[in-house]
């Protein structure tokens, strides 16, 4: 799901935002035996291929600026400054990852946000509840995309569709800069699915902390 926010995770929300965010999955998770995580990343992949590609394609039109301007065009100098260029800058793609963005497709980004939301889901420890009944919002900032991540036991009652339109309404909030509210109010309708499904039980305790984890 698209995002449309460009920062970093240290930025993202502010410390009443996080708070907020905190409270919320505290208050979705007193109505149900479900676990809710928040995980907010800067990006979900280094991709070092289109940072190879992007430092290539800069540090060619460099040269050709430079050879074309300041000497005669010359293709003995072009081919050197090429490599001269190309270290250099891919040491500053790598520093300014917007710069590497274009080179990089749709599908490779969608993949590398699942693949890492699933990662985390089990790094995170999320698929040890009980009754297999956590759920991961996972924010990728980079790509701009969110993801939220269901284990076993909550696939059964509810469709990853509905998931997906948790995933919309934080999109939607992030584009219109209310990503917490949004957040804290996708958080609320995913306790009341679960509330519907998985009802709280006496023996019920906190499995995970409510803290937004950040990398």
């Amino acid at each position: 799901m698209v995002m449309k926010r460009k920062t970093t995770t240290v930025k993202f929300f502010s410390k009443e935002e996080l708070k907020k965010i905190e409270d919320a999955v505290a208050k979705a998770e007193m109505r149900t035996i479900g676990e809710i995580a928040v995980m907010v990343v800067d990006s979900s992949d280094n991709y070092l291929d289109a940072e190879v590609i992007a430092a290539a394609a800069l540090s060619s039109v460099s040269s050709l600026i430079v050879t074309a301007v300041l000497l005669e065009s010359s293709i003995w100098f072009y081919i050197p400054l090429n490599l001269i260029f190309f270290f250099p800058l891919k040491f500053i793609c790598r520093k300014f990852p917007f710069l590497k963005a274009p080179f990089i497709g749709s599908k490779r980004k969608n993949h590398a946000v699942r693949e890492r939301a699933l990662r985390a889901f089990y790094e995170k420890g999320l698929y040890k509840t009980k009754m297999n009944t956590g759920v991961l919002f996972f924010l990728s900032l980079f790509e701009r995309k969110v993801w939220v991540l269901a284990d076993r036991g909550i696939n059964e009652k509810i469709k990853q569709e509905k998931l997906n339109s948790l995933a919309n309404i934080i999109s939607v909030g992030i584009i219109e800069n209310h990503a917490s509210d949004a957040l804290c109010d996708a958080i609320k309708k995913v306790g009341n699915m679960f509330e519907k499904h998985f009802p709280t039980v006496s023996s019920d305790t906190n499995e995970l902390s409510n803290d937004v984890i950040t990398e």
